[in-house]
């Protein structure tokens, strides 16, 4: 009704100062998938200010609400196969209620994105369509950039080929609104404050996993997920916190972290760090692979740590998260403060946080 009358807000408007009002007590709930109109025209309107009592933004399933979800529709593979699809369908209920439990993980993949008429086959194309109408263009140049990558403003521009920064801000914003990219502020280990220039990161699985691999008609390997999984991850932070043992209250900044190279430092990129107010950074390194891991894995996180440019009296904690196991000789270096079977996640539904 909105999209097709532009005069909507100001009937709705006068019906509730006119007849709401002067009847019985009225609760009304606006709800809707084009979460830019609703922000845009209900949220931020002048005609509604001071009227709206309740804003709920709805999110993705959190882990073990996704384990719970494949439970109930029947499907029976492990950990890792869950993890596989979860990694395209994020927690989307709408896309998960179609995995077939006749079906593996591979199978209901191949299915639903490229299998001619699958559910997800031309879900890209229909989100943009029904979200973003004439603006699409833009928000799509604006994802094909972050599928490649965390990027700043600037960066998302000079990919794009787009001139105005200004421009590029205002579709950065709307994805954000609408859940598909997520802002990452980066800081400084000395003085704790936040840096200006932040990193946008594409948040939203299956978007990725079209740009990557639906619609060039790429076969995704085992190492393909692995990305997939690290945004799936950080969608459940609070889980990966409780996990380390972190509170909430004492965290002074966490983010993934990218540390540009220059002249006197290396660069490096942590697939999830944590400041905390007891001095110490947990680097955290997901890893995704149905093999054990063994004690490569140590020599890959102390490359990352060591080049890190982190100030005296702070301490690097490194942190594992895998599903494929860890080796006994792994276990038995002691170098991880915690090593995280992330199948934990999707088992327990007291994890809920």
């Amino acid at each position: 009704m909105g999209e097709e009358d532009p005069t909507f807000i100001g009937k709705l408007k006068i019906w509730w100062d006119r007849i709401a009002t002067r009847n019985l007590p009225w609760i009304l709930v606006l709800c809707g998938s084009v979460s830019i109109w609703i922000e845009e025209n209900i949220i931020r309107s002048t005609a509604l200010f001071g009227r709206i009592s309740l804003q709920i933004d709805m999110h993705p399933l959190q882990l073990p609400e996704c384990g719970l979800f494949l439970k109930e529709v029947g499907f029976k593979g492990s950990a890792y196969e869950m993890y596989k699809l979860l990694s395209v369908m994020g927690g989307i209920p709408w896309y998960l209620q179609h995995v077939s439990p006749q079906q593996m993980a591979e199978e209901n993949i191949q299915r639903m994105c490229f299998t001619s008429g699958g559910l997800l086959s031309n879900e890209f194309t229909k989100i943009f369509h029904d979200l973003f109408n004439t603006r699409g263009t833009l928000h799509q140049k604006i994802i094909r950039a972050l599928a490649e990558g965390m990027k700043t403003v600037k960066e998302i521009r000079e990919f794009s080929h787009l001139s105005d920064s200004g421009i590029v801000s205002v579709g950065i914003q709307d994805l954000i609104i609408s859940g598909f990219v997520t802002k990452h502020t980066q800081w400084s280990f000395k003085s704790k404050k936040q840096a200006k220039q932040a990193l946008y990161r594409l948040s939203d699985c299956f978007l990725r996993f079209y740009v990557k691999y639906i619609e060039p008609g790429l076969k995704p390997s085992e190492g393909s997920y692995g990305f997939q999984v690290e945004s799936l991850l950080l969608q459940n932070r609070s889980l990966l916190c409780k996990a380390i043992g972190i509170r909430n209250e004492d965290i002074v900044a966490d983010n993934p972290y990218l540390q540009r190279a220059t002249s006197t430092r290396k660069g490096c990129q942590i697939d999830y760090l944590v400041q905390t107010v007891t001095n110490n950074l947990f680097v955290c390194e997901f890893k995704f692979h149905a093999r054990e891991l063994e004690c490569e894995i140590i020599e890959t996180m102390g490359k990352k740590i060591g080049s890190l440019s982190i100030p005296k009296g702070l301490a690097p904690v490194p942190v594992l998260f895998h599903i494929g196991g860890v080796s006994a000789s792994l276990e038995e270096r002691r170098y991880f403060y915690r090593i995280v079977d992330i199948s934990r996640f999707l088992k327990d539904s007291n994890r809920l946080i």
